[in-house]
């Protein structure tokens, strides 16, 4: 037995069809088998608040061991948890091929589908993890939404954390007055066909976030990408299922993946990649769908077809090279989503904005603290600030021009972190993710410069 593991970690399918899986007795046997093993070791101390959780309840316990822990504290220990996978990602030595088999962040996943299973997640959960439903809402009553959602709105923000326990403090994401994919509709822009990568053909995933809250992102990718000859097109069936994910809706997940899954693979038999413009969906349908439906052929196509957008670029520019024309923009501090790094491509989005001429760009790679929907809640808020707390310190003492993260909401919790730290808000730019500063380097229309933080 080996005292931990030099090795890539490697994900195991998801058992979430076999009744072992569901049940409690075993389920507690590896919680304690897992929570002994983190006790032993300790080196995930300062990635969330699950951990710290973990260790003040056993050095509070007894005898200070685990036996004399009892489960019914154990809930609170998962609820900490985002499943942003940095602990199996970058901290644990006992992940598999180790054979301790350590899957902290699927280990909460199971336990949170068995309070599924049990009825035990509220309905204002599954309400707020809507967001097709949310979203085609939103859109249509934007104008009036989006005033109630306002955080300087103190009558409609108690009215959320009162009824939907939403913290009135919390920066909720706006909605647009027309979706992404209606907005493609009427543009008429071809592909550049004079650049070294033209002839690529592209299929953007939409995502959720870029089809009803941000369609700037959705716009400025695919402005990008037809900048540098990439023949794009754009689908959004319907939500990957990350936020089910969130509260163990297994099922709920998997029935999305199979049929998206069906209707991408017929634009891969076309010869179209697979881009996705917020790493949260990248995630999914390269990694979580085929541990969820490992043998779905449909699924696994997928997956072996799916870039992030500055994971695609970086492609480009490795292979065939980037259209030139791009000019100086600023200084830009990025930050490297959890579920970018969870995707282990690198940093891919501080590479792409290293290639904007005389530009400095500092990266950030600690956790945000956001964790979708989690972030937002009345009884996580303040953990999500404090979680979030040394990035937002670090950005405190160097302020640059643009500030942006691949995961556009991540970024915005962050900017709020930040506004706790200074008196006077500093003027930013309005860009949230790094594909926003390429297509403005590029001078593409419609993708302007300063704002309010």
């Amino acid at each position: 037995m080996r005292e931990g593991s030099l090795e890539a970690p490697i994900r195991k399918p998801i058992k979430w069809e076999t009744q072992d899986f569901f049940n409690e007795e075993k389920l507690d046997v590896e919680l304690r088998r897992v929570f002994d093993v983190c006790h032993g070791c300790r080196r995930c101390f300062n990635i969330c608040e699950s951990f710290p959780r973990l260790f003040d309840l056993i050095d509070e316990s007894a005898n200070g061991e685990l036996d004399t822990v009892d489960s019914a504290h154990f809930p609170q220990i998962v609820e900490a948890c985002t499943l942003c996978d940095m602990c199996f990602m970058t901290k644990c030595p006992y992940v598999p091929p180790h054979e301790f088999d350590i899957d902290f962040p699927h280990l909460m996943l199971r336990f949170r589908a068995i309070e599924l299973k049990k009825n035990k997640v509220s309905w204002i959960k599954k309400r707020i993890s809507d967001t097709d439903l949310n979203g085609k809402l939103g859109c249509y009553f934007s104008g009036i939404l989006n005033k109630f959602l306002e955080c300087g709105n103190r009558v409609t923000r108690s009215i959320l954390q009162t009824f939907l326990g939403i913290h009135q403090n919390a920066i909720l994401p706006t909605y647009e007055e027309k979706r992404f994919t209606e907005q493609v509709r009427q543009s008429a822009i071809k592909p550049n066909n004079t650049v070294p990568a033209k002839g690529r053909k592209v299929v953007m995933y939409a995502t959720c976030f870029a089809e009803y809250n941000n369609s700037k992102i959705g716009l400025a990718a695919k402005a990008v990408l037809e900048k540098n000859g990439v023949q794009t097109e754009v689908v959004y069936p319907k939500c990957c299922g990350m936020p089910q994910l969130e509260y163990g809706d297994l099922a709920g997940v998997a029935k999305r993946a199979e049929e998206i899954s069906v209707i991408l693979r017929d634009w891969i038999d076309k010869g179209y990649d697979i881009v996705t413009v917020v790493p949260s969906c990248a995630l999914m349908l390269k990694f979580e769908w085929p541990l969820i439906l490992p043998n779905n052929q449909d699924v696994e196509k997928l997956s072996n077809s799916v870039y992030d957008i500055t994971e695609y670029l970086v492609d480009i520019s490795k292979n065939e090279g980037l259209a030139e024309g791009m000019s100086p923009i600023g200084d830009i501090t990025v930050h490297i989503s959890c579920h970018s790094r969870a995707q282990n491509i690198g940093q891919k989005g501080a590479e792409v904005l290293h290639k904007i001429p005389d530009t400095q760009v500092t990266v950030l790679d600690q956790c945000s603290g956001h964790g979708g929907t989690w972030g937002v809640m009345k009884e996580n808020y303040e953990v999500s600030l404090k979680v979030g707390k040394p990035v937002a310190r670090k950005v405190s003492r160097n302020i640059t021009e643009n500030i942006v993260s691949e995961c556009p909401l991540a970024r915005d919790h962050i900017l709020h972190g930040l506004e706790l730290l200074v008196d006077t808000p500093p003027t930013i730019s309005i860009a949230r993710h790094p594909i926003e500063l390429v297509a403005q380097a590029y001078g593409l229309n419609g993708f302007g410069k300063q704002g309010n933080l």
